[in-house]
C-alpha cells in the first residue's frame, strides 16, 4: 500500500495556509503524505490513527502535529446516526520558515522539529489550544495567522508523544549535523545488511567508545537500538505495503533470525508483526 500524494498547494485559494473543518460520514482510510505540516484535531468520531509505522486508537480529543512528508490517515468505520469530524490545518515549510529566522520562534522551531516523527498531544493538558484550534478556520485576515502561530506557541510549551519510528524521518542531530546525517544515511542505507559498530564507527571517522558516546549523546538512544528502528520501521513498511511472508520480511529487514525479529518487533510496537498485518488490513 504505497501513500498517495496530496495536493495540498491547490486547497489554498490564495491564502497563506490551509485550515478547514471537515464533516463527513465517517473517516476513510485514505494513507497520504504531503510536504506541507499538519495539524489535526479530531472533534467527534474514534478509530484507528496510522502515523508512519505508528497504529493506535483515537478518540475525540485526539491532537496530532505531522512533519513534512510524514504517510498518515485516520480511519473509523461508518455509524447509521453519528458523523465525524475534524479541524485540519495545513501549512508549507516555506511559510513557517519566514517567521522561524527570527529568535523569538525557537521554541516553535524546536516544536516543528519534533514533528518529524508526529507529536501527539493529550486532550487533558491541551484545553485552551483546543478551543482556539476550532475557531482558526473561521478567522480572516492577519487574524488566521497570528492564531496559528499562537497555537505553535502554547503547543510548544506541552511534551509531545513521539508517535513514528526513525524510518519515516531521518535523525537530525543538534550538534555536529552532518556527522550525525552521514551515519544515520549509512545505517538507513545499509539496514538491510549485516552492520557492525566497527563499520558505523569508522564511516565517521570515529573510534568505537568514541561513536558510542557521540551516538548515544546526539539520539538519545544505543547504536544497536537504533539499527533495531531502522529495522523494524522497514518491517513495518513492508508488512503495510507487500505480501511478502512474516519470515521473508525479517530476513529482507536485516534481522538475523525470525525468533529475533519477533522479539524485537513486539518490543518496540506492543504487537506481533503478524497482528500488525491484521490490524492493517482490517
Amino acid at each position: 500500500m504505497k501513500a498517495a500524494y496530496e495536493n495540498v498547494e491547490s486547497k489554498k485559494d490564495g491564502a497563506s495556509f490551509v485550515a478547514y473543518h471537515s464533516v463527513v460520514p465517517y473517516f476513510e482510510f485514505k494513507w497520504h503524505y504531503h510536504p506541507e505540516y499538519e495539524l489535526t484535531l479530531i472533534t467527534q468520531g474514534e478509530g484507528k490513527r496510522l502515523v508512519g509505522d505508528s497504529y493506535e486508537n483515537f478518540e475525540a480529543g485526539d491532537l496530532v502535529l505531522l512533519g513534512s512528508g510524514l504517510p498518515h490517515t485516520w480511519s473509523s468505520e461508518p455509524l447509521a446516526k453519528e458523523r465525524t469530524s475534524a479541524v485540519v490545518i495545513q501549512f508549507s515549510p516555506e511559510f513557517i520558515n519566514s517567521f522561524l529566522q527570527h529568535a523569538e520562534f525557537d521554541v516553535i522551531r524546536r516544536l516543528l522539529d519534533a514533528s518529524h516523527t508526529g507529536s501527539f498531544f493529550a486532550a487533558e493538558y491541551s484545553k485552551p489550544v483546543i478551543q482556539k484550534i476550532k475557531k482558526l478556520p473561521d478567522l480572516k485576515g492577519i487574524a488566521r495567522i497570528t492564531s496559528l502561530l499562537d497555537i505553535l506557541q502554547l503547543l510548544s510549551t506541552q511534551a509531545g508523544k513521539s508517535l513514528s519510528s526513525e524510518l519515516f524521518a531521518s535523525a537530525k542531530g543538534k550538534e555536529n549535523e552532518e556527522r550525525i546525517n552521514k551515519v544515520c544515511g549509512y545505517i538507513q542505507k545499509h539496514s538491510a545488511e549485516s552492520i557492525s559498530l566497527d563499520m558505523a564507527a569508522g564511516s565517521v571517522g570515529l573510534s568505537n567508545s568514541a561513536f558510542c558516546k557521540f551516538f548515544k549523546r546526539v539520539t538519545g538512544k544505543t547504536f544497536s537500538d537504533h539499527v533495531n528502528d531502522i529495522r523494524t520501521g522497514n518491517a513495518c513498511r513492508m508488512l503495510t505495503e507487500s505480501d511478502k511472508t512474516i519470515s521473508e520480511i525479517a530476513f529482507a529487514s536485516g534481522f538475523e533470525s525470525l525468533t529475533y525479529f519477533n522479539r524485537v518487533f513486539l518490543k518496540k510496537k506492543k504487537m506481533t508483526p503478524r497482528d500488525f498485518r491484521m490490524s492493517i488490513k482490517q
